[in-house]
Formats: C-alpha cells, sequence, structure tokens
C-alpha cells in the first residue's frame, strides 16, 4: 500500500511540471464519500460560511500531499490561496 502511495505522489510530481503553465485549469469529479464524514463537512461549512465544498476539499487534498511529503509549489500555492485568501477572514477585508 505504501508502495502505491510513493509511486502516485511520484507521479503527481512528474505530472505537477506538465501543470505549470496551465495552473488554471480546473477538473471536476465525483466521489461518494461516506455519509458521515458529508455531515461532518456540512456542520463545518455551516459554523464557518466563508467556506465552501470546493474550497473544503482543495485544502484538505493539498494538505494532504503536502503531508506526505509531495514537493511542488503548485501544490502549495493551491494549499496556502485557499487556506490564506481574503475569503478565510471574512468580509472585513
Amino acid at each position: 500500500m505504501q508502495i502505491l502511495e510513493q509511486e502516485t505522489i511520484q507521479e503527481i510530481e512528474i505530472d505537477s511540471q506538465a501543470l505549470l503553465s496551465t495552473n488554471d485549469d480546473l477538473i471536476s469529479f465525483i466521489q461518494e464519500i461516506p455519509e458521515y464524514l458529508m455531515e461532518a463537512m456540512s456542520t463545518f461549512i455551516d459554523k464557518y460560511p466563508n467556506w465552501d465544498q470546493y474550497r473544503l476539499m482543495q485544502a484538505a487534498i493539498s494538505g494532504y500531499l503536502l503531508q506526505k511529503g509531495v514537493d511542488s509549489r503548485l501544490v502549495n500555492k493551491i494549499y496556502f490561496k485557499s487556506m490564506f485568501c481574503k475569503k478565510a477572514f471574512g468580509a472585513n477585508l
């Protein structure tokens, strides 16, 4: 399992160079998640209305990849953009 994770991370690192020219492209995907996870996500978004499901997923995925050792400026940029954008601080800015 860990070997598969390392291969996936290496593929992401290789693909990150290709993304440099198209970093504004978005890809949509559908994924089933457990109901309790969806409820937790909805509760979080209700508590913090400046977050939405897209921003939460981008922050979660990019944060996870960074924790697992992905060394990509693009992933880092997505993480910090989702965590520290003006929207993160509410309507006061």
